[in-house]
């Protein structure tokens, strides 16, 4: 949605590869410029959500973490 900022995807709990392969099914149902917010609990997305962004040609905005929470913000290319 364009009037929306920023979509959320919850993918705690999940482990690989299942964190990329949901993100990457949100990613590509988004229009170029939107921004996807991420929360995983594995600890392999810290390595495997940015490897994507590379390889796919999205801008990785930002990682932080939350206890044992990543949060990731990726803008659709």
């Amino acid at each position: 949605m364009q009037d929306d900022p920023e979509q959320t995807l919850d993918l705690s709990g999940l482990l690989c590869p299942l964190p990329v392969l949901k993100a990457g099914k949100r990613l590509r149902s988004m229009q170029a410029g939107e921004t996807l917010r991420i929360m995983a609990t594995d600890p392999m997305a810290e390595i495997d959500l940015p490897h994507y962004c590379r390889e796919q040609g999205h801008d990785m905005l930002g990682l932080t973490r939350s206890g044992d929470t990543f949060i990731f913000r990726i803008r659709r290319t």
